[in-house]
């Protein structure tokens, strides 16, 4: 999600950077700053009625007293914003619901194209990561290939396929919950078919799945791409079928963000998750506080954490720590750092996710950091030999000569490399002898 509403990111920090220029507020800068803050929103494509409404309690709240007599009106301002960004997208984050009796049972539904099927395959893999076992079934019997195709992802996930190629589609998913009883499944997420728009055949088929099937969650699939259209069409489905929430994909495209903040307001839904890249492990559960701090510029440390937990054992952690005690951090745990923060995600994203380095002097545009410089730096390290690799002093120009051949790259690149090895090495030594600390926040 590096590009994640890059302008109205940019815009909002923009007009919280000319309120810092001011020591106290006045009424009227305020005002004004509101001004742009809701022609922002709009650009962004967020519902007219919900920007409104969003910008007249912000103001209602900025326009106290404790916000202009207060020695940092803009922090609070900043503050206010923050938390109704939060409170429009949902508050907290909404949770699966789980059967009491098994298998819980997550019906997906959407219009064609908005990712559904691949969707799919990426709960089940996320569900899979929590040590349940899901099955998928195949109920969008018209789409040409989208049986294979669920197949086809469900075997990337590693999990099971139900399908009965194109019997009816309540039949299939009466069979398949006997099916997941029988062999021990806890979670059925049935597939069903979409269509370009919406009609009345589409939402009948969906209204006999679940007036014949148990369904506990209805998962409605939109295109955050598309907008406002994607607020209709929740809207739309949900006067319709009694959806329970709400996944974005494509929300790490050029996304403005209109559908991610009015999807909430509009539908009183919520957001469930977010799928935020083409891999299936992309898909992350939706808090909104965090989402509001990303918007904001803020970072998200919880999220980076997590990802960090998720791709990094306590084995690798207990063999960093002790190289770092033992002073014998080589090459080899240099290139092994990378390969761990490419288990994490797309790097651009990651440094998104990292407060404070998109504003003011530590300004990062994420999507400016280019990830080939990363693979030229490990093809140079693979290009030595495991004495190198453990004793970098003895790299002398004619080994270097001989690397940059084999690597592709330059003596300068490998320069930098050695450079930036070094550094990493001494900071290191700072922290095993306790002379400074991690920067964190």
């Amino acid at each position: 999600m590096a590009n994640l509403f890059g302008g109205l990111s940019e815009k909002l920090n923009h007009v919280f950077s000319k309120l810092t220029k001011h020591g106290r507020l006045t009424e009227l800068e305020i005002k004004q700053a509101m001004r742009e803050v809701r022609i922002a929103l709009l650009e962004a494509d967020v519902n007219l009625f919900v920007a409104k409404d969003f910008v007249n309690k912000v103001s209602e709240k900025a326009l106290g007293q404790e916000v202009l007599k207060s020695l940092s009106p803009t922090q609070q301002v900043i503050k206010i914003v923050n938390d109704e960004l939060t409170e429009l997208m949902g508050s907290t984050n909404a949770k699966l619901k789980i059967s009491d009796n098994l298998p819980t049972v997550i019906m997906m539904c959407g219009l064609q194209g908005a990712g559904k099927t691949t969707l799919s395959g990426k709960l089940a893999l996320h569900l899979k990561k929590q040590n349940k076992k899901p099955l998928l079934v195949a109920c969008d019997i018209y789409r040409p290939a989208a049986i294979e195709q669920l197949k086809v992802v469900a075997k990337n996930a590693g999990v099971d396929v139900y399908e009965e190629g194109k019997k009816n589609p309540v039949e299939i998913s009466k069979n398949a919950i006997e099916h997941a009883k029988k062999f021990g499944f806890d979670t059925v997420i049935i597939d069903t078919a979409g269509r370009l728009h919406i009609d009345s055949e589409l939402m009948q088929e969906l209204v006999s799945i679940t007036e014949n099937v148990r369904v506990d969650e209805i998962l409605l699939t939109v295109d955050s791409m598309t907008g406002q259209d994607a607020v209709n069409v929740a809207k739309s489905f949900d006067e319709q079928l009694p959806i329970t929430g709400v996944v974005l994909t494509k929300l790490d495209g050029d996304t403005r963000g209109g559908a991610c903040l009015s999807v909430k307001a509009v539908t009183g839904k919520p957001i469930k998750f977010a799928s935020v890249g083409e891999k299936l492990g992309d898909l992350e559960p939706f808090y909104p506080d965090r989402m509001a701090k990303r918007i904001l510029g803020m970072g998200d440390v919880m999220s980076l954490i997590e990802k960090a937990q998720e791709a990094v054992t306590e084995e690798d952690v207990k063999r960093l720590e002790k190289r770092m005690r033992e002073n014998t951090f080589t090459l080899d745990d240099y290139l092994e750092q990378f390969n761990m923060i490419k288990k994490m995600g797309n790097i651009g994203d990651l440094v998104g996710m990292m407060p404070g380095l998109n504003r003011g002097k530590m300004k990062i545009n994420p999507d400016d950091i280019d990830e080939r410089k990363i693979e030229r730096i490990k093809a140079i390290i693979l290009s030595m030999t495991k004495k190198e690799r453990k004793d970098p002093s003895i790299l002398n120009f004619s080994r270097k000569n001989r690397i940059a051949l084999g690597s592709g790259t330059s003596v300068q690149e490998i320069n930098q490399l050695l450079k930036q090895y070094e550094q990493v090495k001494m900071l290191m030594k700072n922290l095993r002898n306790g002379k400074m600390r991690m920067p964190f926040m």
